[in-house]
């Protein structure tokens, strides 16, 4: 094959060139199924103002977003920080942002490693294709910009920033978790808000019509059932249930927060996958890139180049090293994808006893396409983690409470039982049911106070940290319109403690 480059230089030609020798290798060899892609180079000031806006290349106006700028620029321009070498959006054509100041060879990289991995996984792995729709994400966001414009214009910018703060403050409780409920179709968003400006809600009016409005006025007790089905309660998505129902709410703030709670739903899939996302990025840029070694398109200088880059990214320090911080999602993902290529095409007796359905079978490329498709970070790790790879990787368990033992327990270790303990664990640590915080709002007092009830169900006894949990009740608060009561219990349903928290009535707002 004719070289792709020389040197470090590059032009869009060149780029072209790098894209179709790398899609050839994608498609042909390795049968990935990807997205169009859609390649932008942008500057290093254009990175940092896609790191402030989570990522996303257009999006609505908020001072946090400033803020978390002024941040990154800083510690760039000071040396502490260091830029990504692109950003790949979830999205048909799938958008991947390349550094101008990256030499040929990291374009190169970054094209096999978003364009190609990160696109494949997007395309095809089962959360995206249930959870988020690519094909509308785009145009979502500029419908989201602008509706956000709109508004400041016209009910002015500081009731506007209140009401999107209290609502990124809820995001993360604001999805839904399970399958089985209709799937987000964005394009179709902007035309039913359009219609949404005609009425008023009707689960609004039909609910709050029953709320004594006086002390004058009287009426009819409602059943614990009837008052719960009418709410639809319990619910695990906060800012679904106050889009719906919260009484004091204007159309438009009801409309914002519909739109934080489609961009929460749309970034759920890959808070649950960044080890297999990465992995398998790692591993289809590793792929190709060799590939091109071995035809001839990139010299040896440029692949000693990659390899480089290659090695920063999967280095994984150990435990006792002063850079420790956990696993790191690239060196683990990348490790298990390349284990399993070793498991189907060169198996050990040791692997026919853990993986009998694909020790040997012989196609690595099928055998991990499935695996991309049907897997995500916590069921991967508990099927596919090798005791081979636990030995390299030198994993172990350990203990440490001070309630239950004195000093440091090694609880698991490299033996039969230890593997499985230390892959459950490790799986665990993955798992959004052990990570996340389970919230869900279970009652309203509507004829009391209008209280608003919630229950935190605390797992192996982590209670929400009670600065945090109060910042965010405050929020809930203001967008309720009256008390919030949040109990943490067990499953005995025992509380643990509670929270309280009052509405500071900054959100009111004309309709």
């Amino acid at each position: 094959m004719t070289r792709l480059y020389d040197g470090a230089e590059w032009d869009f030609a060149t780029l072209q060139r790098i894209h179709d020798a790398c899609e050839e290798i994608a498609l042909s060899e390795l049968g990935l199924d990807v997205y169009p892609t859609q390649i932008e180079v942008i500057t290093t000031e254009q990175m940092i103002d896609a790191y402030s806006s989570i990522g996303m290349p257009l999006f609505y106006k908020h001072w946090s977003f400033g803020k978390q700028f002024t941040q990154h620029e800083a510690l760039y321009r000071a040396g502490l920080r260091g830029l990504a070498y692109e950003i790949v959006i979830n999205s048909s054509p799938c958008v991947c942002y390349l550094m101008g100041d990256n030499t040929a060879t990291m374009q190169t990289l970054v094209i096999a490693h978003a364009a190609f991995g990160h696109n494949h996984f997007f395309k095809n792995n089962y959360l995206f294709r249930q959870w988020t729709d690519a094909e509308g994400i785009l145009d979502y966001l500029t419908f989201a910009k602008n509706y956000v414009a709109h508004c400041e214009d016209r009910y002015g910018h500081g009731l506007v920033e209140r009401t999107l703060d209290a609502a990124h403050a809820l995001m993360a409780q604001s999805v839904d978790r399970y399958p089985g409920k209709k799937k987000l179709n964005l394009r179709q968003e902007e035309e039913r808000e359009r219609r949404r400006r005609n009425h008023k809600e009707r689960s609004f009016n039909d609910l709050w019509r029953t709320v004594p409005t006086g002390p004058g006025k009287s009426v009819s007790e409602l059943s614990i059932d009837r008052r719960r089905a009418l709410l639809g309660l319990p619910q695990e998505n906060i800012l679904y249930f106050l889009e719906k129902t919260a009484p004091r709410l204007a159309p438009w703030q009801r409309e914002l927060l519909r739109i934080v709670r489609h961009i929460a739903q749309y970034f759920y899939p890959q808070g649950q996958t960044k080890v297999m996302n990465e992995g398998t990025a790692t591993y289809v840029h590793y792929r190709i890139m060799s590939r091109l070694h071995q035809r001839g398109a990139i010299s040896d200088g440029n692949f000693l180049e990659f390899l480089q880059s290659h090695t920063n990214v999967i280095f994984q320090p150990a435990w006792d090293d002063p850079r420790f911080s956990g696993l790191n999602p690239y060196a683990l993902g990348f490790a298990m994808m390349r284990d399993i290529e070793r498991i189907v095409t060169r198996p050990e007796d040791e692997d026919r006893q853990w993986f009998p359905d694909i020790a040997g079978t012989g196609d690595a490329m099928a055998v991990l396409r499935d695996i991309w498709a049907n897997y995500r970070d916590e069921s991967f790790i508990s099927q596919y983690l090798s005791p081979r790879l636990m030995r390299e990787m030198r994993m172990f368990q350990l203990h440490d409470d001070p309630a239950e033992t004195e000093g440091i327990l090694v609880e698991a270790i490299q033996n039969e039982r230890g593997y499985q303990r230390i892959r459950r664990q490790l799986a665990r640590r993955h798992d959004v049911g052990w990570i996340d915080p389970n919230i869900e709002v279970v009652d309203v007092d509507l004829m009391g106070d209008r209280r608003l009830i919630m229950h935190h169900n605390v797992v192996s006894g982590s209670l929400l940290e009670e600065e945090d949990a109060k910042r965010v009740l405050q929020h809930l608060a203001d967008l309720w319109g009256y008390d919030v009561l949040l109990r943490e219990v067990d499953a005995s349903d025992a509380i643990l403690t509670e929270h309280i928290c009052k509405p500071r009535c900054t959100l009111l707002a004309p309709t």
